[in-house]
């Protein structure tokens, strides 16, 4: 009778993890193809419009770089809660929240200048999707509700009530019936670098990144943080700040998916409406385990699914693919990837009994 038991590796050389990551990004890509094929579509050509769409020209480069200033704050949002071991699936819902609170307070103090609007902006953008992002902390500790199902089921009530404002008491009278704010004032906009299309948010992802990346690797909070993740029933009993952790952890990562929130209201779309909903919360947990929840690697992360989702567009235009083709690869990236951390950290052997 033979029997497979799993030993974990004691050190693995770094060429054969990158070896190991590159195969199952490959064989992902390679799935990927043959679902194109069997559409009737040309497999192998359709995987290089893939990357030509998405890094092959000036204006390509620049449009991931635009996707991927949110994406980058979601995700390092989401990889401060699980850390912890605290699942939050609710960043969607913390980026609405995050550009209603942005919008309101450019809609409601329209006369100020842009030294004073932009900081405000900003300011109650992480003030919204923190304190949205307090509610499942609360319920998990006072009620021991589950903070995947109340993190997930929020997003539809945050997006549900953006609708509700932009359909209702936000809505431009002058924009000829669809459900759209009217435009920021010229001091409410952050400003695009020289001719490109890329805005200055990108320095508040250096700035987080940087803040996340200290915070984890020098502060005893995140020292604290990242001890009470891997057990947390050690973390209580060398008395731990655990509930204190779990509302500091999903404060910042409700806040930093409130400020992507409002850079795509204020930068990309300069008023609030029903299509600055594209799922950046959700790709957002995505990036945070290919990155392995680390604050350096997010950026790069960040930078490659937003091209995955620049090279999609591609392909719809030039191959009419689904637009849920996307999806479908970032989901096979992850299951790979994850495979693969699988095996860079145990190994399988065969007993014969």
């Amino acid at each position: 009778m033979i029997r497979f038991r799993i030993h974990r590796r004691q050190e693995l050389p770094l060429w054969h993890s990158c070896l190991v990551f590159s195969g199952a990004l490959l064989l992902s890509l390679g799935i990927s193809a043959a679902m194109l094929a069997f559409q009737d579509k040309p497999a192998l050509e359709g995987i290089v419009r893939l990357f030509q769409g998405a890094f092959g020209s000036i204006w390509a480069l620049e449009d991931c770089l635009v996707k991927a200033i949110p994406l980058f704050l979601c995700s390092l949002g989401v990889a401060v809660a699980f850390r912890l071991q605290i699942w939050n699936i609710g960043a969607e819902g913390q980026f609405a929240l995050g550009a209603i609170g942005a919008t309101w307070f450019a809609l409601t103090f329209e006369s100020l200048g842009p030294l004073v609007m932009l900081p405000g902006m900003l300011g109650m953008s992480l003030l919204t999707g923190g304190l949205w992002a307090l509610i499942p902390a609360v319920l998990k500790l006072r009620m021991k509700a589950n903070e995947i199902i109340v993190t997930l089921m929020m997003n539809y009530i945050a997006i549900l009530f953006l609708d509700y404002l932009v359909y209702g008491r936000w809505k431009d009278p002058e924009s000829y019936g669809f459900p759209m704010t009217p435009v920021f004032s010229p001091a409410a906009v952050v400003a695009t670098i020289g001719s490109t299309r890329l805005n200055w948010g990108i320095l508040l992802c250096f700035l987080f990144g940087i803040l996340i990346w200290i915070f984890f690797r020098y502060s005893r909070l995140g020292f604290e943080l990242m001890a009470s993740g891997e057990n947390v029933r050690c973390a209580r009993y060398a008395r731990l700040p655990y509930e204190q952790l779990v509302v500091l952890a999903m404060g910042i990562s409700g806040a930093l998916a409130g400020c992507a929130g409002f850079l795509e209201a204020s930068a990309n779309l300069n008023r609030l409406q029903p299509s600055i909903m594209v799922g950046y919360g959700y790709t957002a947990i995505v990036v945070a385990w290919l990155a392995k929840l680390n604050p350096l690697y997010i950026g790069l992360a960040s930078f490659l699914l937003a091209g995955l989702r620049v090279g999609v567009e591609n392909l719809q235009l030039d191959l009419q693919v689904p637009a849920a083709f996307g999806s479908i690869i970032e989901g096979l990236i992850l299951l790979t990837v994850l495979a693969a951390g699988f095996f860079t950290q145990y190994r399988l052997g065969i007993r014969k009994e």
